[in-house]
């Protein structure tokens, strides 16, 4: 099941409770603000951006790189994962 547009595993993200998260599909705006990344997703029409015919973009390289909040490319292999199930 794909949980997020980004590949974010919010079944296992820490903040999901104490900020009373319902995930990306489920809310206009995160808890820290506007998601590029979801309006990306969304304004194309897409499942996640697996499915983008730019995948990787620069955009999800960038949040899933980033020194403070990235995991290391984690994010762009589970999109990898969701869209070829």
């Amino acid at each position: 099941m794909i949980e997020s547009c980004c590949g974010l595993l919010c079944s296992k993200c820490e903040y999901r409770e104490s900020m009373n998260c319902a995930t990306c599909f489920n809310v206009d705006e995160q808890f820290w603000g506007k998601c590029p990344i979801k309006s990306c997703v969304f304004e194309k029409g897409l499942k996640n951006c697996g499915f983008c015919t730019q995948f990787p973009c620069d955009l999800l390289k960038k949040f899933s790189y980033d020194k403070e909040q990235g995991d290391d490319g984690q994010r762009i292999e589970q999109c990898k994962k969701w869209a070829d199930t």
